[in-house]
């Protein structure tokens, strides 16, 4: 895990809520004790969110490693409060308007393991 933790980027496909069809963004991230946090600007606006709502089965690539999963929206504060850090720490080099970016966006959790595992 600590190669994919590096990495810039991950891949996160979600079924599309009206289409069925697969939709795949590439997205910040940062991984933690088995989770992937991604953070939305959108929030619950944006069109991967509002699917994984629809439909939590996601699929989830770091690096040359896919895997099938389940989303959600984080509700615990502590982990809420985690994950703007990770990403915040991660990625918050660009100053001001990326720390406004991890204070508002909405954080969502993927469980990143094998499905069998």
């Amino acid at each position: 895990m600590p190669d994919e933790a590096g990495l810039g980027v991950c891949y996160l496909t979600t079924t599309g809520r009206r289409s069925g069809e697969p939709h795949e963004i590439e997205i910040w991230f940062a991984l933690h004790e088995g989770t992937v946090y991604l953070l939305s600007g959108g929030r619950d606006r944006s069109d991967w969110v509002r699917n994984l709502m629809a439909s939590p089965a996601v699929t989830l690539r770091l690096g040359e490693r896919e895997i099938a999963s389940r989303a959600r929206v984080v509700s615990d504060p502590g982990e809420d409060a985690l994950a703007r850090r990770l990403l915040r720490e991660k990625y918050g080099r660009g100053g001001d308007d990326l720390a406004s970016w991890a204070a508002t966006s909405l954080p969502i959790a993927v469980a990143w393991r094998d499905a069998d595992g």
